[in-house]
């Protein structure tokens, strides 16, 4: 099982500013990752509160079943060192992710201080980003998975 976690404002995706977000709906977005990730399961949980956020990624984090966390955590990325935190305190590995390239906006977005806990940073990808972040867990997953094995 994989996971995606998506920060404040999120859930207006298709309504909030079409121009930087596009106007499909995250569950539209989320019923195509499924498909393309059928043998998957993909779990997915969305808040605009911090607290909630951090509640998510300990229990995902310390789900025997769960091989990693795609994180778009928003606004929250440029000043929450709670979340980071809670990203360092879980075993899994997690993909931040935007779907916009944070360096190419205001200033105040150029800097993550999430990102410095997460295993990689995906930004300006548009949706597709998910699946990118998506496809590396699975691949760490895969390779954490596979064992030596001596053939006498």
């Amino acid at each position: 099982m994989l996971a995606i976690i998506n920060g404040p404002n999120l859930n207006l995706l298709g309504r909030r500013q079409p121009e930087i977000y596009g106007t499909k709906t995250f569950d539209e977005t989320l019923a195509e990752i499924r498909a393309d990730f059928a043998d998957t399961r993909i779990e997915y949980f969305q808040s605009n509160s911090e607290g909630d956020l951090i509640d998510a990624l300990h229990r995902l984090g310390y789900d025997p079943d769960c091989g990693g966390i795609a994180l778009n955590p928003g606004a929250y990325a440029h000043y929450s060192i709670a979340i980071a935190d809670a990203i360092e305190a879980i075993p899994v590995p997690v993909v931040e992710v935007h779907i916009s390239n944070i360096h190419a906006r205001e200033e105040f977005r150029h800097t993550s201080v999430t990102a410095r806990a997460a295993r990689a940073l995906i930004a300006g990808c548009g949706r597709d980003g998910y699946a990118l972040a998506l496809l590396y867990l699975q691949r760490l997953a895969n390779a954490n998975n596979q064992t030596d094995t001596k053939v006498e």
